[in-house]
């Protein structure tokens, strides 16, 4: 998988009519002109679309494929409904399902491309890779005997070559440091998780944090593994993540809901034209009912995301802390087809259990709906809560007595505005080159780091070293002259994302969260909140 430094959002929608896709299969012949007009008037009028494929293939200037018409046309239907309803081709649809599933099949790398080499970043514990002997550090030079190394070879590409289904080969020359001569691998590609809870740790004595990164078929069970674990460590009061989730799987988000309310408590409902109201509510057997909880949510936090957060703050749970979250409410359902494509098509919309409908209107197209996070911040949302105006018809109470909104998101009880005290012109020009850096120094400082197991170490080690001076002199050599005005700004969020990102090429994301605590507002905002 490749690492990404940044998570903004994919959003997956579903499904279309299957009487309308099998039509579209059927009747292969077109009648003859003498018998159009006879035949024509007890044809139905959903057979057009069928009608004029067989039209078009049998009377077109010049040949056609009718495949290739179909899948064009699916699309373009689907384009007529919702924003989130859409075709999948068969060649996407496997990697589409890979974050809903919590897997994929392949050797079991997280990597990037270091000087234009395939550099191992991490081996997912329990995967094929680890189990070999690969290391973080390792430089990948040849797939199956061909030189990917110096080749200006794509991700995707990449990506491509080194999956593929379990039980299937794939052979890899590396090069480590230390070693002269190349290693062979012969690697058997297996399931590989895809672990949709980013981390889990104490960030006081008595507070937990969990952060969420979708909502998967494992998610559940990534997240009560992480619970029990904090409420061993003397958790009381738990801080829930899930900025920068865009959703996934709705009964992920149910069973966590579930956690934190009480028996009969109404967690979410669903509705639509053909699927009577469908309604989830607590078994009261959950296992944090009565912490003290803050749930963080920002403009990317769409979907199940949503419903999550809707149900705590509507059943007066806990408290809401962030930014207006992305305003998705639509239900959508998969449907496979025999060739290998699915479709995923909006049949209900949700709503929170005071009966709001967070979806934000889509009636003037769909551009004007995904830009709509850009009008936010054009009109100071982000900065400036003042700036959000809902009608009192989208107004609703909580049963505590507090005042909630629908139509356009989830709104937090506590807003916190993105900060930007840090940036400066200067930060903006080495922005790119901070993860180039940390990767850099990790690759040349391995030995020494990798001793260090625990955050806590790592990051008192990371704090006596001058990264910022040798960064500064590796953004002049890249380009960017040393500017002390800006370094004055921005300073200290360079230094600590340097320190991260280090940290996470040796400890993953357990030595990445609790150094980037330290620039993470909102977050430092919550702590503060639970200590009043």
């Amino acid at each position: 998988m490749k690492y990404n430094n940044s998570k903004r959002s994919v959003f997956l929608p579903l499904m279309l009519a299957i009487a309308l896709a099998a039509g579209i299969y059927i009747g292969k012949t077109l009648p003859g002109r003498d018998d159009y007009q006879q035949h024509s008037n007890i044809r139905s009028k959903n057979d057009k679309l069928n009608l004029i494929l067989n039209v078009i293939e049998s009377n077109y200037v010049d040949s056609v494929n009718r495949n290739d018409l179909v899948e064009a046309a699916i699309p373009a239907i689907l384009k007529k409904l919702d924003p989130h309803s859409v075709y999948i081709p068969a060649k996407d649809l496997a990697r589409a399902n890979e974050p809903l599933q919590g897997n994929f099949e392949g050797i079991g790398i997280s990597f990037t491309m270091l000087t234009d080499t395939i550099l191992v970043i991490s081996t997912i514990p329990g995967g094929p890779s680890e189990k070999l002997g690969l290391l973080p550090g390792d430089k990948i030079l040849y797939v199956n005997d061909s030189l990917v190394a110096g080749k200006h070879i794509s991700d995707e590409r990449i990506m491509g070559m080194l999956k593929g289904p379990r039980g299937t080969n794939v052979k890899i020359k590396l090069l480590r440091s230390g070693q002269k001569e190349l290693m062979l691998f012969d690697i058997t590609r297996d399931k590989i998780p895809i672990y949709s809870v980013d981390v889990d740790y104490m960030v006081n004595d008595h507070t937990g944090y969990i952060k969420i990164n979708n909502f998967a078929m494992t998610t559940y069970d990534e997240f009560m593994k992480g619970l029990r674990e904090l409420k061993e460590k003397g958790m009381t009061s738990l801080i829930l993540d899930l900025r920068a989730n865009s959703g996934g799987i709705m009964e992920a988000a149910i069973q966590i809901a579930n956690q934190f309310l009480k028996e009969g408590q109404l967690i979410v409902y669903t509705k639509g034209r053909a699927q009577p109201r469908s309604e989830a509510r607590a078994t009261g057997k959950g296992e944090f009912e009565t912490g003290d909880l803050v749930v963080l949510i920002d403009e990317w936090s769409a979907s199940a995301s949503e419903i999550l957060a809707g149900a705590i703050q509507d059943n007066d749970r806990g408290t809401i802390i962030g930014r207006r979250s992305f305003g998705k409410g639509l239900v959508q359902e998969p449907v496979p087809f025999a060739d290998g494509s699915g479709m995923r098509l909006t049949i209900a919309r949700y709503y929170t259990p005071t009966g709001r409908s967070i979806q934000k209107p889509y009636n003037n197209g769909f551009e004007e709906y995904f830009d709509d996070l850009n009008e936010r911040y054009n009109r100071g949302e982000f900065e400036v809560s003042d700036s959000i105006h809902f009608s009192d018809s989208l107004k609703f109470t909580t049963p505590g007595g507090r005042t909630v909104y629908g139509g356009g998101g989830i709104m937090p009880d506590k807003f916190v505005p993105v900060d930007t005290s840090g940036i400066s012109p200067y930060f903006l020009k080495v922005r790119s080159l901070i993860y180039r850096f940390a990767l850099k120094y990790t690759d040349n400082n391995r030995m020494v780091l990798r001793a260090f197991t625990q955050p806590d170490d790592l990051g008192k080690y990371l704090d006596k070293q001058p990264l910022l001076d040798q960064f500064i002199n590796f953004a002049a050599t890249n380009g960017v002259k040393k500017d002390p005005a800006g370094l004055e700004i921005s300073r200290e969020i360079i230094n600590t994302q340097i320190k991260a990102y280090v940290a996470r090429n040796i400890l993953d994301n357990k030595g990445f969260y609790p150094i980037w605590e330290k620039i993470d507002t909102t977050l430092k905002y919550a702590i503060d909140f639970l200590k009043k």
